[in-house]
């Protein structure tokens, strides 16, 4: 035994209903206070550009993170009824001893998605952080761009001449693919390096704030072998990341009761700057996190 509850039988930990449950109801309460000013605008049907942007482009569903998942290589034990709720998730199996994560159907089906998040990610830590681009992708992303065609129809800080002045005066670095694809036409040549989705493992960086936001997507794509403190966990930073995101943009963010960060002054670059770096400490460790939860799955291929 490793302690109260909790037990283990050849190299899997079984937790009594007396362990997990509390966790489960705990991790739903945690998600519920999350999710709750975008359900209740959703009840309303107004829209957040700051936190809906966690809903409408990571897909991201206050249902499914209401969902406790104790991560791979775990057996939850108790009643038929304790267990009834996991036992009807996709990728569980039932046990003598219990319910839990049936690795190798889950890999059957995400085995790719798995070793890709696992080369992107590890790619990622392996290299320096860079915090050179100043949050100019949300600049170029309306570069030259009619009003109308922009994402939020906030107003532009700086105006529209404005915008297109600080990003001529500045070197677009962006790394992030997925910032990138959003630049206008105009913005695209400017950028330091041209970027495609098949050189994204190539460039991805750990400084960037879209790649610390997406451990929120590869968190989803792990499904359930990955544990729930960690999904909230990514799902919270990445909360954090999206407001310095639209803080730093030339859209004007007073009337959501955000200051900006005026990145075309110098106090403005160094507010940028010192956050972007305090993000890409706590990104660290989640990655490694979700970096440990790959090895996981993908040892048990070479080790069933």
């Amino acid at each position: 035994m490793t302690g109260a509850g909790t037990g283990v039988r050849a190299g899997v930990v079984v937790l009594s209903a007396e362990r997990w449950l509390p966790l489960s109801v705990a991790h739903a309460a945690r998600a519920d206070s999350m999710t709750a000013g975008h359900r209740e605008r959703r009840s309303a049907d107004v829209a957040h550009p700051i936190d809906d942007f966690l809903y409408d482009y990571y897909g991201v569903k206050p249902g499914l993170l209401r969902r406790w998942h104790p991560g791979g290589g775990v057996v939850l034990a108790g009643s038929r009824d304790d267990l009834a709720t996991h036992a009807a998730w996709r990728w569980y199996r039932t046990a003598a001893d219990g319910v839990g994560l049936d690795v190798t159907a889950f890999l059957a089906d995400r085995g790719d998605t798995v070793r890709y998040v696992a080369a992107l990610l590890a790619a990622t830590a392996s290299r320096s952080a860079q915090t050179g681009c100043l949050g100019l992708h949300e600049w170029a992303m309306v570069y030259r761009q009619d009003d109308a065609r922009r994402r939020h129809s906030l107003p532009l800080r700086p105006g529209r001449a404005g915008t297109d002045a600080v990003v001529e005066a500045h070197r677009l670095r962006c790394s992030h693919f997925d910032a990138f694809r959003f630049f206008t036409l105009d913005a695209v040549g400017r950028n330091r390096v041209p970027l495609t989705r098949e050189s994204q493992v190539a460039h991805e960086q750990p400084g960037c704030l879209h790649a610390n936001m997406d451990l929120t997507k590869w968190a989803l794509k792990l499904g359930p072998a990955v544990p729930g403190d960690l999904l909230l966990d990514c799902v919270e930073l990445a909360r954090e990341i999206r407001t310095l995101d639209m803080q730093a943009s030339p859209y004007d963010v007073s009337s959501l009761g955000e200051p900006a960060v005026a990145i075309e002054t110098s106090a403005g670059k160094a507010e940028y700057v010192a956050r972007q770096r305090g993000f890409a400490e706590r990104a660290a460790g989640l990655r490694t996190r979700l970096l440990t939860v790959c090895a996981a799955l993908t040892s048990s291929e070479v080790h069933p």
